[in-house]
């Protein structure tokens, strides 16, 4: 089952979106957790923290599944 993350605007960015879930603190942290940690995005890996998530993606970070709605 994925967590859903809901916007009001047309994207976030990566880093965004891990400080919304609460897997970073701040977003001057997301660079160093791409680094050493993997995420995808709709299914493939993703390590640039200004890539843009739209309405309808499904991220698997922390072990944990999460889509933008």
């Amino acid at each position: 089952m994925s967590q859903k993350i809901k916007i009001e605007t047309e994207f976030i960015t990566v880093g965004q979106f891990l400080k919304e879930v609460g897997i970073i603190a701040t977003g001057g942290q997301a660079k160093w957790y791409l680094r050493e940690n993997s995420i995808t995005v709709n299914g493939e890996p993703e390590n640039r923290r200004g890539k843009k998530l739209h309405k309808g993606d499904k991220i698997i970070a922390e072990d944990q599944t999460f889509e933008i709605e």
